[in-house]
């Protein structure tokens, strides 16, 4: 066992600054570790537990944040001195659900910052049995603390457009380009796509542009009918087929999945990336209509997480230009600051503690 002191900030109260707590060393059981964090990136779905009343499964006081990369110090032989990244959703490994390839749903999971402590911590205790290694050539190009994001916001945007069946040619639409869109983005792109990029920002969509996306229409303003006839003419222009579209909503917003919905055409996949609260009100008829499919995901599945490693390892995936770090001790400014929009990328938290 480490003889670090183990610091976390906690969330105590809804909508209340987070509290600095100095916590004992845990208890490793067998087949746990202790990773010394080296980053944790800040989710929409930890603003949504923060601010929006979302519910977490572990009572308050609580440590959120599930986007986490570092180092494994003790525990498990065969793990110390790794750097590892934790998946943000931990199965079990032996139920149904995972023994049928749906690990991302494993009833038995355990996400952190919401089952138990999270990332917003110099360390944290987790189970060795997903861990995703970090090859030192990774390190080459990045820090171990920008990679945190591949736990969430590049996982789950690769997992969706596995499922979503994408192949070389299709036309894919991604709907907000923000700091998970442009991953998704990005990955459609790499598995062949003719990739638009929709948002309400033209600085988010110029970033699309500048990293190889084919299209961009800033939506702002515009009817879902003017904008579904804006995006047949650049699937034109692009030499796109007409039918099969690929769409993913990734704003997780309202509107956003209401033009999704809208943009439903012949043999169409419509895949559910981002959350929100809000409901939204659809004629199902559409999908029996088009004959086409609307899907969700949760998360990504830990057997998948090598091989978006090894996009960013081999280069084809940038993650820089989309990533910036903030100490730890920042952190309730900066989660006031992403509920306000203020960043265009992920934020990261590294840890400060002194």
């Amino acid at each position: 066992m480490t003889a670090e002191k183990i610091f976390q900030w906690q969330m105590t109260e809804l909508n209340k600054p987070f509290q600095l707590a100095q916590i004992d060393s845990p208890e490793l059981n067998e087949g746990d570790v202790l990773v010394k964090i080296a980053g944790c990136g800040v989710c929409h779905t930890d603003i949504s537990f923060w601010h929006h009343g979302v519910q977490t499964k572990h009572a308050l006081p609580l440590t959120l944040g599930h986007e986490i990369s570092g180092t494994v110090v003790a525990g498990d032989k065969n793990w110390i001195g790794k750097n590892v990244i934790i998946p943000a959703v931990l199965p079990c490994g032996e139920c149904d659900l995972c023994k049928n390839d749906r690990s991302n749903i494993c009833r038995n999971q355990l996400m952190p910052g919401n089952d138990f402590h999270g990332g917003f911590a110099s360390h944290i205790k987790v189970p060795s049995k997903f861990l995703c290694p970090v090859p030192d050539k990774v390190l080459e190009n990045y820090s171990l603390a920008e990679l945190s994001v591949i736990a969430d916001a590049i996982s789950t945007p690769y997992q969706v457009v596995k499922k979503s069946e994408l192949v070389a040619g299709d036309f894919a639409i991604v709907i907000g380009v923000g700091g998970v869109g442009i991953y998704g983005a990005q990955i459609a792109k790499i598995f062949g796509a003719k990739v638009l990029a929709l948002d309400l920002s033209d600085e988010k969509l110029a970033i699309a542009k500048q990293n190889g996306i084919d299209a961009t229409l800033n939506i702002k303003g515009l009817d879902s009918k003017t904008i579904k006839e804006k995006v047949k003419e650049i699937a034109k222009e692009l030499k796109a087929p007409k039918v099969g579209w690929k769409i993913f909503e990734i704003s997780g917003t309202k509107p956003g999945q209401d033009l999704a919905f809208n943009l439903i055409t012949f043999a169409s996949t419509l895949s559910i990336v981002g959350f929100t609260m809000d409901k939204l009100e659809v004629r199902l008829s559409n999908l029996m209509a088009f004959d086409a499919k609307l899907i969700g995901t949760w998360g990504c599945k830990p057997e998948l997480y090598p091989e978006v490693v090894e996009l960013v390892a081999n280069g084809k995936l940038k993650i820089d230009q989309f990533v910036q770090t903030f100490p730890m001790s920042q952190i309730n400014e900066v989660f006031a600051n992403t509920l306000e929009h203020k960043y265009t990328k992920r934020s990261v938290l590294v840890p400060d503690f002194k």
